[in-house]
């Protein structure tokens, strides 16, 4: 009998620096590069998760030295992005105006993402945000292959 298996979550701890977004785009593209359709969440989830990332960087009110995590993991054919801080913030979604230079990453976030949130952190220090990703259509391109 042919055994299947879900792919386990994946969880990294990271610095809490900008520099650290490409890494946490990274991991998360070599975590769809090893599921089937995997292919199919990058471009929106790259996305997602560089947005997420920059605001736990930008507006955790959390020590420097505190680590973000971030975790991928797949459920019912959505892929689920996590970014936990120690911050106590939690975000909020407000309208930017044309010329504001920042402000337009949860908008991406409600736009593209199935659904999103936030949640306490167990053990009651900081919080994630969550989104579900799901799959896009395969292009015409690819069924011409």
């Amino acid at each position: 009998m042919l055994a299947t298996h879900r792919p386990r979550t994946f969880a990294a701890r990271l610095e809490s620096r900008t520099e650290s977004t490409p890494l946490a785009r990274y991991l998360l593209r070599a975590y769809l590069a090893a599921l089937p359709a995997g292919d199919r969440y990058s471009d929106v989830a790259e996305l997602l998760l560089g947005e997420l990332f920059a605001n736990a960087v930008q507006h955790s009110d959390a020590p420097d030295d505190c680590l973000i995590e971030v975790r991928f993991a797949m459920a019912n054919s959505r892929l689920r992005l996590e970014v936990h801080d120690a911050g106590s913030g939690r975000p909020t979604l407000h309208t930017a105006q044309p010329d504001d230079e920042h402000g337009r990453g949860l908008f991406l976030v409600s736009e593209l993402a199935e659904r999103w949130g936030c949640c306490p952190r167990a053990g009651g220090i900081g919080k994630f945000v969550w989104a579900l990703v799901a799959p896009s259509h395969p292009t015409a391109t690819a069924h011409a292959a």
